[in-house]
């Protein structure tokens, strides 16, 4: 009983140290009395007992690393906390356990000095511009080292720049400046529209006036024109009717009162006015002699 017992505790032993399974996205580095063997692939895999040993186990997947915050000087000589996030993959499990004794220390280290590095070539305004370009020149610095390690660097990220306090008032007085000055800039570029405006509307009010002040000129001097031309052939008529009535029986009759009347009209006008002498004639006869004349002109008239 007992040597069947010691029996299966030795098979129990066995199987244990010669069945090994893997994890998915997992690799395991086997040695063999010491010396690096072959990687075991995720699934069921067969060691020889006592011979075979795992001696590192790798994860494969994406692994984030917080990068420690550190002081970097910049171009201009200014001093900045820096702090970052890197993510790597173990891409040769091999390499990882052997080129390196501590491969995620190896990466840290070799993340800050480089950061470090790219941050001095930079003034202070670029390093808050150009923030994918710091990240790239960051993966692209560690991934020729990492090669060596079986490390693959996939990405940086910068989390926060902090300058010291007095550097950011001075910046944040900068910033509170230019926003006045765009105010300004604003404000006066308003102003001029308004300017612009207002002349462009008085010019276009000032011609519309002229072009109606025109067109009121031109209508003036047609409706002038048609009264000159309707006044013109009344009086044509007028004169025509006179000349056919003269020619009538008893046209001339009529010519001659109306001579006198008028005559006698104007000497009574002349004669209303107190400031004006009138002197009549003593001989009446001249009357008649005006009247005459008047006729002669009549005659004439309708020769």
């Amino acid at each position: 009983m007992e040597i069947a017992l010691i029996l299966f505790i030795i098979a129990a032993v066995f199987i244990v140290q010669s069945v090994k399974v893997v994890p998915q996205q997992s690799a395991w580095v086997v040695e063999r009395l010491g010396k690096y063997n072959c990687t075991l692939p995720p699934g069921l895999n067969f060691l020889v007992p006592f011979v075979d040993k795992v001696a590192y186990r790798h994860s494969l997947k994406e692994i984030p690393l917080d990068v420690p915050s550190q002081v970097c000087i910049t171009r201009d000589n200014t001093q900045l906390q820096v702090d970052g996030i890197l993510y790597f993959q173990v891409t040769d499990p091999m390499r990882a356990s052997y080129g390196s004794s501590n491969y995620i220390m190896a990466v840290t280290q070799l993340a800050q000095t480089s950061l470090r590095s790219v941050i001095g070539k930079l003034e202070l305004d670029k390093t808050f511009e150009e923030r994918d370009i710091i990240n790239a020149q960051v993966v692209n610095a560690i991934d020729e080292a990492a090669l060596n390690w079986g490390v693959k660097v996939l990405r940086y990220e910068i989390k926060d720049l902090t300058p010291p306090s007095e550097i950011l008032h001075a910046m944040q007085a900068q910033i509170t400046a230019e926003r006045g000055k765009r105010a300004l800039i604003a404000a006066s570029e308003g102003r001029r529209q308004e300017q612009i405006n207002i002349a462009t509307g008085e010019r276009e009010a000032f011609i519309a006036r002229s072009e109606g002040e025109k067109q009121a000129a031109i209508n003036n001097a047609a409706g002038q024109a048609a009264a000159i031309t309707a006044l013109a052939d009344a009086s044509a008529l007028a004169i025509e009717r006179i000349a056919l009535a003269i020619n009538q029986p008893g046209g001339e009759q009529a010519v001659q009162l109306k001579v006198a009347e008028h005559a006698v009209e104007a000497y009574g006008k002349v004669a209303a006015n107190s400031n004006t002498t009138l002197i009549v004639p003593s001989n009446m006869s001249e009357v008649s002699a005006l009247i005459t004349s008047a006729m002669q002109m009549v005659g004439m008239v309708k020769k």
